[in-house]
Order: structure tokens, then C-alpha cells, then sequence
């Protein structure tokens, strides 16, 4: 692999909800140009680990992305990852100001993020004026993955990404992620090592929160 730089060192991470341990003492680094098939079964600790990177979750050990920690410097780290997340979350904004917002966050064209949704088989303009959380489980699922591949991230974390979409959808999302920066991470969370296994270089399998599996495929 001609880059091997680390983006993300986990290091003794430990996260427990009450009292129930979800990952116990979980180390590891993900390089650049991994693209990484994350597995396991529902209660692994997935999820968890993916949403401990993004710092949405308080936890015990430490976390670096790209040299920063998720917890304090959050909103500089989501600039440089696209994420799509297992289950939408209840955004109140209207589609066309989610485009706006978004845009400016990671100062992309909106036109990007509009021809993958219309690639994927959402109607924009039909829907601009809409709620996001208005909308049906797979336009949601569109408009989020248009968000994270538009703008071309260092880091890809997709938490079955694939869910809600329509077969046709599901497709075009493969390809444009066969077609991603070879130097960017891709984590890509799912049930289904067959849906995944042309894209992924690395496979890491989790269960009751630790790491079981690591290796290249």
C-alpha cells in the first residue's frame, strides 16, 4: 500500500452503557487506503465504535483523528469525514437547507451533493421544500450518502450504508464507492460480507466489543 499513514489510533477504548460493557479495552489503528469491512453481529459493538470515532459518545481510553480528539475538537474533524449513519436522524430542516448547510460545512458545490442524490434516484427539485425527516427511509438514505461522498472526505464511515435503498440505488452506491479515493479510509459497517467483500481490503470482525478477526482480504 503506497501510503500507510494512520488516521485513526483507538487506543484502550472502553465504552459501557449502564454498566453494560459495549467495547472493552479495544485498540487498533486505520490507515490511509484501508478500506475496511467492518463485521459482526448486532450488538458487537459496530456502532459503537464508529459513533465513539465521530465523538458523539463520552467514553473511557483515547481516540485520534487525524491528531485530534473527537470529544474537543469534533466539529474540525467531521470537515474531513463522510458519514452515513444506520438510522437517519430526525433533522427538522427542509431539503433544499440541508443542502445549504451542508455546502458550507465542508465548502463543496451543492450541485455535487444534487447529482449523486439524482444518480441514486431522488428527485431534488420535486422535494427541496420538504422536512428531511418527512421523507421516505430510502430518499433519506440518498440525500445522507450524497452528503458524504460529494465532498471527497480523508475518512468514509458507512454504518450500513446500504439499508433503505432500493436494488437499483444499491448498485450505483457500490460503484461509486469502487470508484472512491484509493487514499482514503473507508469504514464500511454491514451484516452482508458478500455485499462488500470486491470493494474491501481489510477485514476486521468484532464481537461482544472486541476485535476477533483482522486481516487483509
Amino acid at each position: 500500500m503506497s501510503n500507510t499513514q494512520t488516521l485513526i489510533t483507538v487506543n484502550q477504548l472502553t465504552k459501557s452503557f449502564k454498566k453494560l460493557s459495549v467495547i472493552e479495552n479495544l485498540s487498533h489503528e486505520f490507515k490511509a487506503g484501508e478500506r475496511i469491512a467492518l463485521v459482526g453481529q448486532n450488538g458487537a459493538g459496530k456502532t459503537t465504535l464508529i459513533r465513539s470515532i465521530l465523538g458523539l459518545y463520552k467514553y473511557d481510553g483515547s481516540i485520534e483523528v487525524l491528531g485530534m480528539n473527537p470529544r474537543t475538537e469534533r466539529e474540525k474533524i467531521l470537515q474531513n469525514i463522510g458519514f452515513v449513519p444506520q438510522i437517519p436522524p430526525p433533522i427538522k430542516m427542509t431539503v433544499s437547507e440541508m443542502l445549504d448547510f451542508f455546502g458550507k460545512l465542508t465548502d463543496t458545490d451543492k450541485t455535487k451533493f444534487i447529482e449523486i442524490s439524482e444518480n441514486l434516484g431522488l428527485d431534488v427539485k420535486a422535494n427541496l421544500n420538504k422536512p428531511f425527516m418527512k421523507l421516505s427511509g430510502g430518499m433519506k438514505q440518498k440525500l445522507l450518502v450524497s452528503f458524504a461522498l460529494g465532498r471527497n472526505p480523508k475518512i468514509l464511515l458507512l454504518d450500513e450504508p446500504a439499508a433503505n435503498l432500493d436494488p437499483k440505488a444499491r448498485t450505483i452506491l457500490f460503484e461509486y464507492l469502487h470508484k472512491f479515493d484509493k487514499d482514503a479510509l473507508m469504514i464500511i459497517s454491514s451484516h452482508r460480507i458478500d455485499e462488500v467483500e470486491g470493494l474491501v481490503n481489510r477485514l476486521i470482525e468484532m464481537d461482544m466489543g472486541e476485535i476477533v478477526v483482522n486481516k487483509e482480504v
